[in-house]
């Protein structure tokens, strides 16, 4: 195994156990911020250089999420602030992925097999329905960052099946802290689900994206 993608393994498995054992510790804390330098290496060194665009937009999604993971750190917990910080972040990752994935629409189910759509529109819709109450005056904000991971999981679906699986599981994610922000609703061992979500999403598109830079790679050869 790679030693990046041994890196991604060992903090990711860490960082989950500390989701379960202690998710408000320290180890929560410092792993969580270490998971996206990790999955980036794993992006860096599994693509051939020059970067193409494609990698880059992905590292730079990556790098916007990592800030998302890290800003509200510095900010009282629970804030306005830091949560606004965190959304921001994550709402510029999600535009990095659509630029990255847009030159793929050809191959979506946008245009192959528009019928998929409806399932990404009737899961937006429900994470709208729960959350609208609770959204107050940020639910304008918090439809647009809807449509975005939608439209970044559905662009995703040019790609391939792997990448598809890991935008489903992103746009879990954000659903997940999205009607526990908003609707007060929360799963058992709710953070650990939610990171789980991330992680294993996150991961699954950039391996997805490796293997499709390396194939365009070797067709320009």
């Amino acid at each position: 195994m790679p030693i990046a993608l041994l890196a991604l393994v060992v903090v990711s498995l860490v960082h989950l156990g500390a989701q379960v054992a202690a998710p408000d510790g320290v180890v929560a804390d410092l792993t969580q911020i270490l998971l996206m330098p990790a999955l980036l290496w794993v992006l860096l060194t599994s693509t051939p250089n020059p970067k193409s665009l494609l990698v880059r937009l992905v590292a730079l999604a990556l790098g916007l999420s990592w800030l998302g993971d890290t800003l509200p750190r510095f900010i009282g917990d629970g804030s306005d602030l830091g949560f606004g910080l965190m959304l921001g972040a994550f709402f510029l990752a999600q535009l990095a992925y659509v630029a990255a994935f847009l030159p793929f629409a050809s191959r979506s189910i946008i245009r192959r097999r528009p019928a998929l759509l409806a399932p990404y529109v009737i899961l937006l819709a429900v994470i709208i329905a729960v959350t609208a109450n609770g959204a107050g005056a940020l639910f304008p904000v918090v439809l647009l960052y809807g449509l975005v991971i939608v439209g970044m999981a559905v662009l995703a679906t040019g790609i391939d099946a792997v990448a598809t699986t890991g935008a489903v599981l992103f746009l879990v994610s954000d659903g997940l802290i999205a009607i526990s922000a908003f609707a007060t609703l929360q799963l058992p061992l709710h953070g650990f689900w939610v990171m789980l979500t991330y992680v294993l999403g996150q991961t699954l598109i950039t391996l997805a994206v490796c293997h499709q830079d390396r194939a365009l790679a070797a067709q320009q050869v």
